[in-house]
């Protein structure tokens, strides 16, 4: 089966090489793999890179092109240009675990009925927040939260793809609307390594997401430029959706999610990342709050 990894670049010259080496170290049958880049016009190195790799790997199945201007844009155009059967996205600061693209392909072989699967992610980086980040996320795999990454092409071109009006909650926004015409799970995957420095071979089943040693000043500024977008996400599904209010409600953002099918007994073996968590979630609630003024 072939299928396709489609990732979004925008001046990601310090990412870039590692997320397409992190494809083609795949263990999945590389004849099988195509990769699509979709640039956004990057000014820095990104574009030498991606045709220094091009050209060293041929004859694999690499292509670039030039989209925007916007994450959403660059996806549906990565998509239509793409031959797989199912795809992956992913945007340039993330790299995937030796086992993704088989494990994917093993699941959905399995059962015939799933046309799109949850991939768990993890957060790199070794500064405390940078922990936080990754506590954190370990929270959100396959909720409300969490926005599918391997999709089948039908299916997609079925709800008509991501929705371009949108900057922020694109994923979201998609992934309301897959799980409306079919089944999705969440890809299985063994415990996510204790520690970042581990030199032993990335068997781990997911994506690594790299958040550059996590700044709070570049995050909380990236959240607030997202949020500007979120009126129209939510103005499109409306403030009563279900999803919606777990997406934005206090309740479920600041507690459900931490709390629900027993994860609450990780905040309280780890106490001193949960309490940072909870700092990061209230400060980016104020940002959410304060979006319309900035």
């Amino acid at each position: 089966m072939l299928i396709s990894i489609i990732i979004t670049t925008k001046n990601e010259e310090r990412n870039i090489g590692n997320c397409l080496k992190s494809v083609l170290a795949q263990s999945y049958p590389k004849e099988n793999i195509e990769i699509i880049v979709v640039d956004n016009s990057s000014t820095d190195g990104t574009k030498q890179i991606i045709n220094e790799f091009s050209e060293r790997l041929a004859p694999l199945n690499l292509k670039m092109f030039n989209r925007g201007p916007e994450r959403s844009a660059q996806k549906n155009f990565g998509v239509e240009k793409s031959k797989g059967e199912y795809f992956i996205h992913l945007d340039a600061d993330m790299t995937l675990g030796e086992n993704v693209a088989k494990e994917c392909v093993e699941r959905v072989l399995k059962d015939k009925n799933i046309i799109a699967l949850y991939i768990p992610e993890i957060v790199a980086g070794k500064s405390f927040f940078s922990k936080v980040r990754r506590f954190e996320r370990g929270f959100y795999n396959g909720t409300a939260i969490d926005a599918v990454r391997f999709i089948k092409k039908d299916k997609f071109l079925e709800t008509g793809g991501f929705d371009e009006k949108l900057y922020a909650c694109e994923d979201w926004d998609l992934d309301k609307r897959i799980r409306k015409i079919g089944k999705v799970e969440l890809l299985q995957s063994p415990p996510c390594p204790a520690s970042q420095d581990a030199k032993s071979k990335n068997l781990w089943c997911g994506i690594y997401h790299n958040e550059a040693e996590f700044n709070l000043k570049k995050y909380l500024a990236k959240k607030g430029y997202y949020s500007k977008n979120v009126d129209v996400y939510i103005k499109k599904w409306g403030r009563d959706d279900p999803d919606v209010k777990k997406q934005f409600g206090f309740f479920y953002r600041y507690i459900g999610v931490f709390t629900e099918n027993g994860k609450w007994k990780r905040l309280v073996q780890h106490p001193l990342l949960a309490v940072g968590m909870l700092v990061l979630r209230f400060l980016v609630g104020v940002k959410y709050l304060t979006r319309q003024s900035e």
